[in-house]
């Protein structure tokens, strides 16, 4: 008979460990993470089968104003085996130990695959105007494992807060990412190069002609990379973070690996034309922000610096490159469209996830401050 999981408070190194015994986890439960939301309470917890730890989490708890009263969030996790039939028996434990601690809610991100489309399949739904939505298309692969971890949550009293679109306030369900290896290993750069489209390898290679130069820089390349980003965020009509935000996650995460977050900044002619950042745990690379210049776009930086960050994380050992968060829609007058457009372009797929989660443990608090944040929109 196995022995029942038994849920506590473990050191960082301890949950730093662990995350080293796995293939890869989400960035966002790394113990490296919790410095960079500094304005949430954090704990690392660890699930034990008698003396062994067997999962691990970064629990993330956001107070509710006025009450010492906590919504314990776990961003794209907790790293558990989520194939296990009894999620129950992980779970359980998890909430016993999270309601001791303060928490009225729980909201989980299970790292759970739910179905894919692969690029051709994008392309033919961009296509149709009938199809509006990546849901609407037939996919070209469901998870059965994750169709069985849903069914669990449901059956457990959790409740999926997913909205329409995809872009939760959480973390998004819709993420697009290119394959780096598959049945027999790791693929060549000209496996994967050969899988984008045309534009995609014309612009890469007019990138090099033009003379544009990709270099990884370091954390004193970071006002760089904000001001650029911020005149992004100026064109592109969204909110940028804050220089600081930057600095701390560059520090957290270099501190915690060496090879965890890098910069890049893609130059031409000593003009910065583009620059991002590339996060990396075990055998999953991410694109995890980009910026790019108005001037110059026709040498092409973002797809030379898009292209010397893939070539790396293959050269690391990574067998996925996420580029993070679309949207479902395919509807040709949706202003989300055209990203989604440049990233099918890679040759990927889009990927579904199980979505986000939550738990309420105290009902009348819980309904409180769904309200406080219907309110604060």
């Amino acid at each position: 008979m196995t022995s029942p999981l038994e849920v506590r408070t473990i050191s960082g190194a301890d949950h730093l460990a662990f995350l080293r015994t796995q293939d890869s986890a989400s960035f966002l439960q790394t113990p490296a993470w919790a410095q960079v939301k500094k304005e949430w309470k954090a704990e690392s917890v660890g699930w034990f089968r008698g003396a062994d730890l067997v999962g691990a989490a970064l629990v993330l708890y956001r107070q509710l104003p006025k009450v010492k009263r906590y919504l314990a969030y776990l961003p794209e996790g907790p790293v558990i085996d989520w194939a296990d039939g009894d999620l129950a028996a992980w779970l359980n434990p998890m909430a016993a130990h999270l309601k001791k601690q303060g928490a009225f809610g729980i909201r989980i991100g299970p790292p759970v695959v739910t179905r894919r489309w692969d690029a051709a399949a994008i392309k033919e739904g961009i296509a149709d105007d009938a199809t509006t939505t990546l849901t609407a298309l037939a996919p070209t692969e469901r998870s059965q494992s994750g169709a069985a971890v849903v069914s669990q949550l449901r059956e457990l009293g959790w409740v999926c807060q997913s909205v329409a679109g995809g872009f939760a306030a959480g973390q998004p369900q819709y993420n697009f990412q290119v394959p780096l290896a598959d049945d027999d290993g790791p693929l060549t750069p000209d496996q994967v190069l050969s899988g984008m489209n045309q534009l995609w390898r014309r612009n890469i290679k007019k990138a090099a002609k033009a003379g544009v130069e990709v270099r990884v820089g370091t954390a004193a390349d970071l006002p760089a990379f904000h001001d650029l980003y911020r005149l992004t965020a100026e064109r592109d009509h969204f909110t940028p973070r804050p220089l600081s935000y930057f600095e701390v996650m560059y520090d957290a995460l270099s501190a915690e690996d060496p090879d965890r977050i890098r910069l890049y900044l893609a130059e031409h002619e000593g003009d910065l034309v583009a620059s991002t950042i590339w996060i990396r745990v075990g055998t999953h690379a991410w694109y995890s922000y980009g910026a790019s210049s108005t001037e110059k776009r026709d040498v092409r930086g973002s797809n030379a610096i898009q292209w010397q960050m893939i070539s790396d994380a293959l050269e690391a050992g990574a067998t996925v490159y996420d580029l993070r968060g679309i949207t479902e829609t395919l509807a040709s007058d949706d202003p989300h469209l055209g990203l989604i457009q440049f990233k099918v372009g890679t040759g990927g797929e889009a990927v579904e996830y199980a979505g986000e989660w939550d738990l309420p443990l105290n009902k009348a608090i819980y309904a409180a401050f769904q309200l406080y944040l219907k309110r604060r929109g």
